[in-house]
């Protein structure tokens, strides 16, 4: 299956990374060649793959954001767990997985994949449906962070079973959790945070796999913040407490 990858940094990414069939790409007549441009360029000349000028028109059918240049691309291509607990290994570091529970907006998801991958986090876990997927969209919203990392699909509380198997800790991130604590004892070693959707937060099956559950401790007169905020806030204080 093919799809169009639009805006300047995820097209370049998915250069970079070389995970994907890249068929063709298309840049928007009199568009300069420099900065990212010239780089996505000189990157399609080295794979030899079809870099070719075309009306902007023709772009702005694809998305409106397009910036200049869309990629004709394969699917993305999607891990399994195993595959990330081997990544990790590989590395001789503890597991770091970030573990979604039905997101739904493809904004916040490419947000927490642009923070996963800026600390390090080995793979994601997203349910088999009812979930936003690794779109367009998305690799736009995580400026191509998702094209560098393993993103597996799986029944969500069997994949945490057998993360749990492995020993791994797996935190839930709610609101009505324990205060979560700098340098938590909780964040650190082998590692699922699991953190739920925009509106229902974590699922009640999802909240049961979980061996403890942490809210971000806040003074303000808000509630609450946003999945993707209080993901990304976790993954920092995550990646601190195991870099102590």
């Amino acid at each position: 299956m093919k799809e169009f990858i639009y805006s300047r940094n995820a097209v370049y990414e998915v250069l970079r990374a070389k995970r994907r069939d890249v068929f063709e790409i298309m840049i928007a007549e009199g568009v300069q060649e420099k900065g990212k441009i010239k780089e996505i360029i000189d990157s399609a000349l080295q794979r030899k793959i079809k870099a070719t000028r075309v009306p902007r028109g023709r772009l702005d059918k694809i998305h409106e954001n397009h910036q200049g240049v869309v990629a004709d691309v394969g699917a993305y291509p999607y891990s399994d767990v195993i595959e990330i607990l081997d990544h990790a290994r590989e590395k001789s570091e503890p597991p770091f997985l970030l573990i979604l529970d039905s997101l739904q907006d493809p904004q916040n998801f490419g947000t927490l994949l642009r923070t996963a991958e800026a600390v390090g986090v080995h793979g994601i876990v997203i349910p088999l449906a009812r979930t936003v997927e690794v779109t367009p969209a998305v690799v736009n919203a995580s400026s191509g962070a998702s094209e560098h990392l393993l993103i597996a699909q799986a029944n969500l509380a069997q994949a945490m079973d057998s993360l749990k198997d492995a020993e791994l800790w797996m935190v839930g991130l709610d609101q009505h959790g324990v205060k979560m604590e700098a340098g938590s004892r909780h964040l650190r070693g082998a590692l699922g945070l699991v953190v739920g959707s925009e509106g229902e937060g974590l699922r009640e099956l999802t909240r049961k796999k979980c061996d403890i559950i942490l809210q971000l401790p806040m003074r303000g007169k808000i509630e609450s913040l946003n999945a993707a905020v209080a993901g990304s806030v976790a993954l920092y204080m995550a990646y601190l407490a195991r870099n102590v």
